[in-house]
């Protein structure tokens, strides 16, 4: 048996020709001269190194091949019919709709959550109506890291930035929408800190929460760019970017005046922070204005797992996200987003046996957020009730893109009188068919009618797993999501049976 994936991958559109593969390798078990080179193998005989990173990135998403051998489908959810818990038990109140999925979380600026739900960090496709519709649901959303990279207009000054426009736009797309729940979260990595990017979001913009990165997103190690000549690679070097080889380096001048300059590449810094560092930084931040303040965290060692989890407590961090194995925007190597790190269930049981063993000792928990392959309400509701009143949330980011984007496509084939065959029998103008506009209006009033429909999509699709969670809260009898626990869950097989322990 072998659990990764064959030499044909979405991350590269490389494919196997025969359809007998060799297990071991990912190889056809016939491989011949007279292949075409459709494999991942003949990319990289031609195209090289780029090959270790997905070549078919862009307004698109990507996630792990590899099929683990555990996940949260070997559990099923538990069910009871005695009783309630979290309303009063009698006919008129033990119903889904009183299921109370709101919470609250953070130190000295608390911060409330409509749903048990939170939209992990990204910043490409169509993040406008990802945070639009985070807003609507009253749902915590993060910004990607290095979002100055995609800022057209960015002015900088002595190696920090002096004007950010981006962000203003980004800042606008959630708070135009904001109703008191959520909050939208800066996140940066090192360069981001290098170049100023929390000190111009906090005082020009008007950001009032920042995370921060353990790894490059929560994949371990950050992106390796190809740059396309020369000049370029100057002009990255200027802007305080890694460059190798340096374009400085008089071997890499004399080769680039003999016309056989090498390829250059730019490389995002690995974080190096420390318990002083981190406490400084933070403290510096707070002082500028921050109010909250987010640990972002993979399925790296879980040594390294429970020192981020003592740094967040000794630092009073509001939220920490912990990323399993799985997801991925398409910007880290291929092989790490399928080989590399703690599945999601594995992650989460490991964090949870920390938080146990830190509460013994009587010490403050953050909120605590796994996130990593969730677009359904069962996996989320698996995943608290796996938590065992440790886990305050799921992050759910590839589903609620994956919203925005349909949201916005379908919208606009149903303006242009182009209604998609299978929503005809719903209606065939917006309001007809985007079922859940009727909520908004309740918010929002009339002027939800001419809200995006991208971000009318993220709110529906998050309201879907809203009233699936209460059915299944419901099913067992608990009204209110601070009950569940582990005895929810049902183990399917023997490696879910172990990890419940």
């Amino acid at each position: 048996m072998t659990f990764s994936p064959s030499m044909s991958s979405g991350f590269t559109a490389a494919r196997n020709r025969s359809k007998y593969i060799s297990p071991q390798s990912g190889m056809c078990s016939l491989c011949t001269e007279e292949c075409p080179g459709t494999c991942e193998i003949a990319q990289a005989a031609v195209l090289g190194k780029i090959t270790v990173y997905p070549t078919t990135t862009g307004a698109n998403q990507i996630a792990s091949e590899k099929d683990y051998p555990i996940d949260f489908s070997h559990f099923n959810i538990n069910g009871r019919c005695f009783g309630a818990l979290g309303v009063e038990a009698d006919l008129e109140h033990g119903e889904i709709f009183n299921v109370n999925l709101a919470s609250e979380y953070g130190y000295d600026n608390k911060v409330k959550l409509d749903l048990p739900i939170v939209l992990p960090a990204i910043i490409k496709m169509n993040w406008v109506d990802y945070f639009g519709g985070a807003a609507m649901a009253g749902v915590t959303c993060m910004i990607g890291e290095d979002a100055r990279e995609k800022e057209p207009n960015l002015e900088m000054t002595d190696g920090k930035i002096t004007s950010f426009p981006m962000l203003q736009k980004i800042h606008d797309s959630f708070h135009k929408y904001y109703r008191g729940s959520g909050q939208m979260v800066l996140q940066c990595n090192v360069d981001d800190h290098l170049t100023g990017v929390p000190e111009i979001a906090l005082e020009k913009y008007g950001f009032e929460a920042l995370e921060f990165k353990f790894g490059q997103g929560a994949k371990g190690t950050q992106p390796v760019n190809r740059i396309k000549n020369y000049d370029e690679a100057v002009k990255k070097v200027e802007k305080g970017h890694l460059v190798h080889p340096d374009p400085f380096d008089p071997k890499v001048m004399e080769l680039k005046e003999k016309g056989c300059c090498p390829n250059f590449y730019t490389y995002g810094r690995l974080p190096m922070w420390t318990e002083e560092t981190m406490a400084k930084r933070i403290a510096e931040l707070r002082e500028r204005g921050t109010k909250n303040v987010y640990f972002k965290m993979a399925g790296f060692d879980l040594a390294d797992v429970e020192r981020v989890i003592r740094m967040a407590i000794e630092n009073r961090v509001d939220m920490v996200t912990f990323d399993g194995a799985g997801g991925g925007s398409g910007y880290s190597p291929s092989k790490m987003m399928d080989e590399w790190s703690l599945p999601t269930v594995m992650l989460e049981k490991g964090v949870v046996d920390i938080c146990d063993k830190l509460e013994r000792q009587g010490k403050t928990l953050p909120a605590m957020v796994i996130t990593g392959g969730f677009i359904s309400e069962d996996q989320v509701f698996k995943a608290l009730a796996y938590g065992d009143g440790f886990i305050n949330a799921v992050g759910v980011c590839r589903g609620a893109m994956a919203a925005a984007m349909t949201g916005k496509t379908i919208g606009d084939e149903i303006k242009a009188g182009r209604t998609p065959e299978f929503f005809k029998k719903f209606g065939d103008t917006v309001d007809e068919v985007f079922r859940d506009l009727a909520d908004l209006k309740g918010v929002y009033g009339k002027e939800a009618e001419n809200f995006s429909t991208g971000a009318i999509g993220v709110f529906s699709y998050l309201n879907k797993l809203a009233f699936g969670l209460r059915h299944f809260a419901a099913l067992n009898r608990k009204f209110d999501l601070m009950y569940l626990d582990r005895s929810d869950l049902i183990p399917l097989t023997y490696y879910a049976n172990d990890l419940l322990g």
